[in-house]
């Protein structure tokens, strides 16, 4: 009768657990600190930056930081700045960059999202 208490109270106890990893699950290399309420994908993914295209707005995961071209020069902020205050992000479109992980977003910007808004225009 033992056993069979304690084989029931063990899958309870697994089912509990993996029930409760049903969640999104985030790759990251920075574990303390939670990424922004408007991003929460519902599988794996590895990404590092998020682009809000409306807004020229990024998003680096990894350094819990906003990227954003401010009269001719990009400028890297832990908070949103207050221009941005007003937005929605959860309702914004965004764009995950998959395919990039350095450090430098400007170049990025430049060879890909500058160069696609030529090749459509």
């Amino acid at each position: 009768m033992k056993k069979i208490i304690l084989i029931s109270a063990s899958i309870l106890i697994s089912l509990m657990f993996t029930l409760q990893s049903c969640g999104p699950v985030i790759v990251t290399s920075r574990l303390g600190i939670p990424t922004p309420p408007w991003f929460y994908p519902n599988r794996v993914e590895t990404v590092r930056y998020i682009y809000f295209p409306e807004h020229q707005l990024y998003f680096d995961i990894s350094l819990r930081n906003y990227i954003y071209l401010n009269n001719g020069s990009w400028i890297s902020t832990s908070i949103l700045p207050p221009h941005y205050k007003h937005l929605n992000l959860r309702r914004s479109k965004y764009v995950r960059i998959q395919n990039y992980y350095g450090d430098d977003i400007r170049r990025y910007h430049n060879e890909s999202i500058i160069k696609r808004k030529d090749f459509k225009n």
